[in-house]
């Protein structure tokens, strides 16, 4: 989405900043105002909550590479975190987690969270604003796309969406977020397809009845009149309310805007809300400078804002445990970008390219998806994170493994046929290898010599037969070759990688074949 069809979108949205008793409700202005409102959700037990951290994680020193400790320490000698710090993972001894993160080692000890190493996509942008809009739309880096990965989904589910809803089948909004602006994650085709809570003060006055008095003036008649003509109109304002009132009680919740939100989410999903898809957010995470505090890297703001996250996750979880509606939820983190693997001078790191995700609920599959990063012997700020995961793949298993979405339906909505990854239990909608079988599957395919080269190098490696890719990337994430992207029969191969036109420098080779994936570093020099 253009950043000028963003702000056509958003600017004229409807506001109704004491819509239905102080409950603040906004839709793109794409759509009427009644078109807007009559959104509603089917009937579907299976619920996605996304957090988005806005700004772009650091996720280097959020999931720490234990097994390259030394050469992680040497590339960032004044944000590091001790090693003896990290918190250790069961059955991992590869990778740490952040000191202020003990909530999600806590649900990952009780096998409720799976990492996603590396997580990105070919020839990344580093715009905040643009980097964004590709994640939430699904789109690739070239490519611009009116409408959002959620709302096509939601558009398979609902055809004809918004003419006829709500209705006696489909009363409740069909997806949520928490914050003043409807993600275009939500963009269908036709309108946006969430609704927006503009804040915890604003749901709150909902279910109290609480209206903000209007002065005793002809313009307070006037104004008045428009808070019942929204009240008629909304049709989401029962369904939400009664959904709240359905619970009674919660659990203890960090006073933190991630916390606050979340508790919203969880007593609409404990509540009954057939809602099927959930935003919220938290930030900002743009740590270019003083990411930790001097003399002691576990402290600083990026520590503060960890411990929000994981805090808030792990409340989340304990409350809809309580609530017996956690089978219910499966969540995941995302941020536009990661940062540089090299810290910068200012206690700080700039903006990068691939990072870790974070995919949490009872369902599914504990454990790391992927290896450690790599992670240069002498970098330079310009390296970034090499891509293990494309982000539509994350997407593309989500939707197949959590909403059970016929892979003809996915390519609809994604607009290819992406790699599918072990992340929820096949107990959901019946699913794939399991996570170490993934990763043990994905160690020795791709080799190359000679190592370092001049000009040209071959690769040689092995596929287990059907889809089979090989694409190059440089330092900057960028996508400089695709020597291989066929349908094969299983068995060992080589090509040739001809880098003559390229720059000396490290470049990074990833197959990808099924489920498996791996990639390998490469060593161009000059003569």
């Amino acid at each position: 989405m253009k950043r000028r069809d963003f702000l056509k979108y958003t600017a004229p949205a409807t506001i109704l900043p004491t819509f239905i008793n102080g409950f603040a409700v906004k839709a793109f202005g794409s759509s009427s105002l009644l078109s807007a409102l009559e959104n509603a959700a089917a009937d579907n037990d299976h619920v996605l909550v996304m957090i988005q951290l806005v700004g772009g994680n650091d996720g280097l020193n959020m999931v720490v590479p234990i097994d390259l400790y030394d050469k992680y320490q040497a590339i960032r000698p004044n944000i590091a975190i001790p090693q003896g710090k990290l918190l250790p993972l069961v059955n991992n001894v590869k990778t740490g987690l952040h000191p202020a993160m003990s909530g999600v080692q806590q649900l990952y000890e009780e096998g409720k969270v799976c990492i996603i190493q590396s997580v990105g996509y070919p020839s990344p942008n580093y715009s905040h604003f643009r980097a964004t809009d590709i994640w939430v739309s699904g789109s690739d880096a070239n490519e611009i796309v009116e409408t959002g990965w959620g709302g096509r989904f939601l558009d398979t589910q609902y055809p004809g969406y918004p003419d006829g809803y709500p209705n006696d089948d489909n009363p409740d909004p069909l997806a949520i977020q928490i914050g003043s602006i409807v993600s275009p994650a939500f963009q269908g085709a036709n309108a946006n397809t969430g609704i927006a809570i503009s804040s915890a003060t604003d749901f709150y006055n909902l279910l109290d009845d609480v209206v903000d008095p209007v002065p005793n003036t002809h313009a307070g008649v006037e104004l008045a009149y428009v808070r019942l003509i929204a009240k008629q109109t909304n049709k989401f304002s029962d369904s939400i309310k009664k959904a709240a009132q359905n619970v009674t009680s919660q659990s203890e919740y960090p006073d933190t805007q991630l916390g606050r939100q979340l508790k919203i989410v969880a007593r609409l999903v404990a509540g009954g809300l057939k809602t099927r898809m959930y935003m919220v957010s938290m930030g900002f995470f743009d740590t270019h400078a003083s990411q930790t505090q001097g003399g002691d890297n576990t402290t600083g703001y990026h520590a503060e804002l960890l411990k929000e996250l994981s805090e808030g996750i792990k409340a989340f979880m304990d409350d809809l445990t309580k609530l017996k509606a956690s089978r219910r939820v499966v969540g995941m983190t995302f941020s536009e970008f990661g940062r540089r693997i090299k810290s910068n001078s200012s206690m700080g790191t700039d903006h990068g390219a691939a990072a870790p995700m974070i995919v949490f609920g009872d369902y599914v599959q504990q454990g790391i998806l992927g290896t450690s990063p790599d992670i240069p012997d002498s970098g330079s700020v310009a390296d970034n994170t090499p891509m293990q995961y494309d982000f539509r793949s994350v997407y593309a298993s989500l939707l197949e493994q959590w909403f059970c979405v016929d892979n003809t339906t996915l390519q609809s909505i994604l607009f290819k046929d992406y790699q599918r990854l072990p992340i929820v239990s096949g107990i959901a909608c019946g699913t794939i290898t399991g996570i170490d079988d993934v990763n043990n599957g994905s160690k020795g395919l791709i080799t190359n010599y000679p190592n370092p080269f001049v000009d040209t190098t071959t690769l040689k490696y092995k596929t287990r037969g059907g889809h089979t890719m090989i694409q190059i990337f440089d330092t900057m994430g960028r996508l400089v070759g695709v020597p291989v992207n066929n349908m094969m029969a299983g068995g060992e191969y080589t090509a040739v990688f001809d880098s003559k036109k390229l720059a000396a420098g490290i470049y990074y080779a990833r197959l990808q074949n099924g489920v498996y994936q791996e990639v390998r570093s490469m060593l161009k020099v000059k003569v």
